[in-house]
């Protein structure tokens, strides 16, 4: 480390006392070191692979016919009380007035707000809810055929990509993060089509744009063209609005 970046006065921390394991993750850390042999690795990656495929096997059945939809991405934690809150259920609203479907993480949360949106307007509500210790849990306004639960993030993330037509992505956390990121870069390699992501809130995503814009473009990491990719909006008719521009442009209409 060079003395220009070095902090000064600093004193080596124990990074483990900043964020102490709990019994669970030490038997997962020191199971990780464990030698096994053959018979023992086989039979737990079978398990592990049957169990993936058939998260993917009632995914794809169950989502193939969903028609245009459009997924909303956002934190797990928000309250009914917060803007955020009302402004996803309005958005929601607007999308299934338009003719879309709403897929969210089927939580709570902005999550919800999603749901309850599309749900009261007659609308497709979908949650693909993923099963964790905390947070999670099934909210009231997922239509009852439209509702899986998944044990992994990545089985999860591809049925978000692979039957959506676009991302709103509401104020949240590093899932959000990772859901929106996950849809940027599977774009950016044209992995997917250039379906529109749009970020509603620029109070609270000018910060992350900016540095993108000063860090990874300046450090050429990503190209100028890779920023067009995100739309910045701050109210439900202008996140709504960019998503029928897109489909209007390429002269796709959502038919259900």
């Amino acid at each position: 480390m060079s003395d220009q970046i070095k902090p000064t006065n600093a004193e080596l921390v124990d990074i483990s006392l900043l964020n102490p394991a709990v019994p669970e993750d030490e038997k997962r850390i020191k199971e990780a070191f464990e030698d096994r042999n053959w018979n023992e690795i086989k039979s737990a990656d079978s398990w592990v692979i049957f169990k993936v495929m058939a998260e993917f096997v009632e995914g794809f059945d169950k989502l193939a016919k969903i028609g245009p939809c459009v997924s909303l991405f956002g934190s797990a934690r928000t309250l009914p009380d917060n803007p955020h809150y009302k402004t996803a259920e309005e958005i929601a609203a607007k999308l299934v007035r338009h003719g879309y479907g709403v897929i969210t993480g089927g939580g709570p949360g902005i999550m919800e707000a999603g749901n309850k949106g599309a749900f009261e307007q007659g609308g497709k509500s979908v949650g693909l809810n993923i099963k964790l210790p905390f947070e999670q849990h099934s909210n009231i306004y997922i239509d009852h055929d439209k509702s899986i639960n998944f044990d992994f993030f990545f089985v999860r993330k591809v049925m978000f990509v692979k039957y959506s037509q676009g991302f709103v992505v509401m104020p949240g956390g590093f899932g959000t993060l990772d859901e929106m990121f996950e849809a940027m870069t599977l774009i950016q390699t044209k992995k997917i089509g250039r379906f529109p992501i749009v970020l509603v809130g620029s109070s609270y995503w000018s910060g992350l744009l900016e540095w993108i814009k000063s860090t990874m473009l300046t450090e050429s990491n990503i190209n100028a063209e890779d920023l067009k990719l995100i739309s910045i909006v701050d109210t439900p008719d202008e996140a709504v609005k960019v998503i029928d521009k897109f489909y209007s442009k390429y002269l796709l209409k959502p038919n259900f």
